[in-house]
């Protein structure tokens, strides 16, 4: 992957480049691949997303609304890190 996705969820820009998830906002996050686990769940009853980040010495938990989860990209994103994050894996 050589071209980088950005999502733009409320005061927060996220950015992919393949390698690096980045999280821009109040308190910026980065995130290597190599050294974190992503999970997304969701919808509950109420239409509520759950994204969860586990990295090294970190946790972050994101929750998003229904409409928040509708951001342009955000699900394309989110689906790429989970993506590279598989063909490591492999």
């Amino acid at each position: 992957m050589n071209d980088e996705i950005t999502a733009t969820v409320g005061h927060q820009l996220y950015s992919f480049d393949g390698r690096i998830l980045e999280i821009f906002g109040n308190h910026p996050k980065r995130f290597h691949i190599r050294h974190m686990r992503l999970s997304v769940t969701g919808p509950d009853r109420k239409g509520r997303w759950i994204v969860e980040i586990d990295a090294v010495g970190t946790r972050v938990t994101m929750p998003y609304t229904a409409v928040e989860w509708e951001a342009p990209g955000l699900a394309a994103l989110l689906e790429a890190v989970q993506a590279a994050i598989a063909q490591l894996a492999e």
